[in-house]
């Protein structure tokens, strides 16, 4: 389960960014919130659950989740280290750690969540990526 603030922008990362699909969805209007779980094509029984907190009903702010640092991190093997990574700069993230060996890399959900790519395979290291440093923490 991963806490979100913006729904829209955490599907935005997770399904046009990684790939990822909805594959169902609950609202509990009486809890205030909205569960929205995704999973991989090639993986369909290994589901991420978005949690949605609706805003406070009295105007308050939201609550702060913090970094979400603290409990590890999300990972997920893709096809095309360098085309993901491409795709997800172009949409406006920033790749934290670049995949400068074509193995893995690190890019940071809307949310502050750390999520490793990781390359199904071997792709050799290439530019852009090899003389990219890091950005930022992951």
């Amino acid at each position: 389960m991963v806490r979100v603030h913006d729904l829209d922008a955490a599907l935005r990362f997770f399904c046009a960014g990684l790939g990822l699909k909805e594959t169902r969805r609950k609202d509990n209007e009486q809890a205030r919130y909205t569960l929205v779980f995704l999973a991989a094509d090639e993986t369909p029984n290994a589901e991420i659950e978005l949690t949605y907190n609706w805003p406070p009903e009295d105007g308050s702010p939201p609550e702060d989740y913090g970094s979400a640092r603290n409990f590890g991190h999300l990972a997920f093997r893709v096809s095309d280290l360098y085309a993901t990574c491409a795709r997800l700069r172009s949409m406006g993230y920033i790749i934290n750690r670049p995949p400068r060996d074509g193995h893995m890399a690190f890019v940071r959900s809307p949310d502050l969540i750390s999520v490793e790519l990781l390359q199904d395979g071997y792709l050799p290291p290439r530019e852009p990526w090899v003389s990219m440093p890091n950005t930022g923490s992951w």
